[in-house]
């Protein structure tokens, strides 16, 4: 609840209120606050109650926290109905990199693939993905596209 609240803000509060108050009626006013604030604490956790009796047996799991958008995603996220975990296990970027980069350069994914993978573990794990000249023939045309034309 004053998890914001530093050790300087808390003595001025403090100050603030002993002149506002006075030393007298300071001790009063703390235990009329203190009981004010039990009484919202238990007309709270009543109303709670009474929403989970209305709502049934099938919401005995239900918290209020959940409301809060922030944690209702994160609960269903956290929770493997959605076989994310799987999928994300599936998922290789590395693979996908070379595969993109094979596509690119109009070179076969399967054998260049095992080079890939070769060359990425002699170069710590990196793909190279700085452009360089291929050789090429004298004859070698680049190839044709109607629709291009």
């Amino acid at each position: 609840m004053f998890n914001d609240i530093g050790p300087l803000e808390l003595v001025t509060l403090v100050v603030l209120a002993v002149l506002v108050f006075g030393p007298d009626k300071l001790p009063k006013v703390i235990q009329d606050v203190s009981r004010t604030i039990r009484k919202i604490r238990e007309f709270s956790d009543s109303a709670k109650q009474d929403i989970r009796e209305e709502l049934g047996p099938e919401f005995k799991d239900f918290e209020f926290e959940d409301l809060n958008p922030k944690t209702f995603i994160r609960k269903q996220l956290d929770s493997d109905e959605l076989g994310l975990k799987e999928i994300r296990s599936g998922f290789d970027l590395k693979k996908e990199m070379a595969d993109v980069t094979d596509a690119v350069h109009g070179r076969d994914s399967t054998s260049s693939s095992a080079s890939s993978a070769s060359s990425a573990s002699s170069g710590g794990g990196r793909i190279d993905m700085t452009k360089k000249p291929e050789p090429s023939a004298a004859d070698d045309r680049p190839p044709f596209d109607a629709d291009a034309t």
